[in-house]
């Protein structure tokens, strides 16, 4: 149940009160109570009992039973009789109403007034879910908290509305406490929007809690036409321990600019500066040393001193990400290094830590992208960036960094990735190889790559090579760019097609067309033709075979034969033996 209600507390309550009956035709006076219907304990307060007749005598009551009576001779001015309470306290809580006499009759009662002390039970909190930070015409829910299990919670707002809403309290497990949420709006900037929220016990409802502290809604998007900006230098990455400072300006003359975070916090406010130079007003936020907290999404806001609650629109979202200690990730790309432009590319993190997410940042950029993990069977965390059709604005240093769910801190950078985009100069180097196209393992090639136009640098590329492209500044030699990239001890993995390119300073990952390919071949076999005639050239090698079993049936087979003439011996000698007896006898 909500409530609202103009000059008088809504309670929800119906009191059964005993209330004399008054009867005449005298007007009803009014009551009115300073310096407010709801105030804190050892506050004075003074009633205030007005009629137009002229009364010779005065009556409170509180809770429908005669309170004080006070005598015209003691009042000044006329119509009007004061009723003071010094130091009030809790039993001074209550409804009243009051009467006065004439010297022929008594006027009926006025309209019931409820005093509120506060300051019993626990203090309660407020807070604006999501942002107290709302758009012209926009709702906000507040919340109002305990720990005291107090019936119903009481949301006001300052102002001479004395709007007032009141919510039955509901006990939330997962904090513990006790709450009740409140909707408000529409929010106009016509006004000032200060809340602050009790509570109470249903059987004392005019004893309430100490106040919350207060909670002003700020109502954005009035000056929609100026639109501050907001960038981090040196880097929305930034390593913990670190500084950084956010640069907010703009082209129209705010008196301050604030720095808001996603999780409702604000940075102090700044005064504006001019710069004559830029002919803008900025301010800047330096924040530092850093730590995981600062992670997150910031935005900044122009205002006006006597103004403070009107807030421009917002400035562009800025990531800030702080990375730490951890293990880095590794970082790669599947379509080379080397991309012509309306070629797709996909960059992808990844790591033996299980991380939960990952994040990929464009180094002098000030985007950060983020996305979540997949765990691969090989057991690693895996993230694919998809950056789509390439142009000239995706050229540039990449970095990626991996974070777990139940931490604010990332870990540290992987090793740098230069994604390169060609045609983006209007010449076409050359490209020669020497001594030759093919030569032998452990030889020295040089590759040339040449330009008759002016050149900074150039680049070197070996076709499907996962590792970056070599780099080497440019020489000037007979009116023309050069830069000569030399391998000694080549082996045959050097094999492939080359093509190199050119790059000024001033774009250093935008580079011309490429040059013709050109073919490397490294060969292992070493030919006749290389070696002097004075040296014998080494045969070369044969099949390595193993020769024991072929060696173990040669000498069984030699045993056997010394077995079997053994045998024949033996018989012939035996046959002797027995012929030479017989021809003796």
């Amino acid at each position: 149940m909500s409530c609202t209600f103009t000059a008088r507390l809504c309670l929800g309550l119906t009191l059964s009160l005993w209330i004399p009956v008054l009867t005449g035709s005298l007007p009803k006076p009014i009551l009115r109570v300073q310096p407010h219907s709801v105030v804190s304990r050892r506050t004075k307060v003074t009633f205030l009992c007005e009629e137009t007749i002229g009364a010779n005598e005065y009556h409170l009551y509180k809770d429908g039973k005669l309170y004080k009576t006070v005598t015209k001779n003691k009042q000044k001015p006329a119509n009007k009789a004061e009723f003071s309470l010094s130091n009030v306290d809790l039993s001074n809580a209550g409804q009243y109403r009051c009467s006065y006499n004439t010297q022929d009759e008594s006027s009926g009662y006025s309209d019931p007034l409820e005093l509120v002390v506060t300051g019993d039970y626990w203090t309660p909190s407020l807070s604006a879910q999501a942002s107290p930070v709302v758009t012209s015409g926009g709702y906000v829910t507040l919340q109002c908290e305990s720990w005291h299990n107090n019936h119903r919670f009481i949301l006001t707002v300052e102002g001479p509305q004395k709007l007032s809403w009141m919510q039955d309290s509901q006990y939330n497990n997962s904090t513990r406490k006790y709450h009740a949420l409140f909707s408000v709006g529409p929010v106009t900037p016509n006004q000032r929007w200060i809340f602050r929220c009790y509570s109470y016990d249903r059987n004392r409802p005019y004893v309430w809690s100490p106040p919350s502290e207060s909670v002003e809604l700020l109502v954005s998007g009035i000056y929609e036409h100026y639109k501050p900006r907001l960038s981090v230098l040196p880097s929305p990455v930034v390593t913990a321990g670190g500084n950084m400072t956010l640069h907010c300006a703009s082209d129209f003359h705010y008196d301050k600019f604030i720095l808001t975070k996603e999780d409702k916090k604000f940075g102090n406010s700044l005064d504006t500066e001019h710069i004559s130079s830029s002919r803008q007003y900025r301010a800047l936020f330096i924040i530092g040393p850093t730590t995981p907290t600062h992670t997150g999404t910031f935005r900044c806001y122009g205002y006006f001193k006597n103004a403070p609650q009107l807030w421009s629109v917002p400035s562009d979202l800025q990531q800030i990400l702080i990375s730490g200690l951890s293990k880095k990730p590794s970082l790669l790309t599947h379509q080379g290094h080397i991309l012509d432009p309306g070629m797709t590319l996909t960059l992808q993190c990844f790591s033996d830590i299980n991380y939960d997410r990952f994040a990929l940042h464009k180094v002098g950029g000030a985007d950060i992208m983020q996305h979540s993990s997949q765990q691969t069977d090989t057991g690693f965390s895996v993230a694919n960036f998809t950056l789509g059709y390439v142009s000239s604005s995706t050229g540039g240093q990449y970095r990626c960094y991996g974070a777990h769910n139940l931490s604010s801190e990332w870990s540290a950078s992987s090793e740098p990735l230069d994604i390169l985009i060609t045609g983006q100069l209007p010449l076409t180097p050359s490209l020669s190889v020497k001594p030759n196209h093919t030569v032998h393992s452990g030889e020295t090639v040089s590759l040339l790559c040449w330009s008759m136009d002016s050149v900074d640098t150039f680049i070197l590329s070996k076709e499907g090579s996962a590792q970056q492209p070599l780099r080497l500044k440019s020489k000037s030699h007979d009116q023309q760019s050069q830069a000569e990239f030399s391998m000694s001890a080549v082996t045959s993995h050097l094999s492939g097609t080359y093509r190199c390119y050119g790059a000024q300073n001033s774009s250093f990952y935008l580079l011309s067309s490429a040059s013709a390919p050109v073919e490397l071949t490294v060969s292992e076999t070493i030919e006749s033709s290389t070696w002097s005639p004075k040296r014998p050239i080494p045969p070369i090698p044969t099949e390595n075979k193993d020769h024991t079993m072929e060696n173990l049936i040669r000498m069984g087979m030699a045993v056997l034969v010394l077995i079997v003439l053994s045998i024949l011996a033996t018989e012939a000698w035996r046959s002797h033996r027995q012929t030479h007896p017989a021809a003796g006898n």
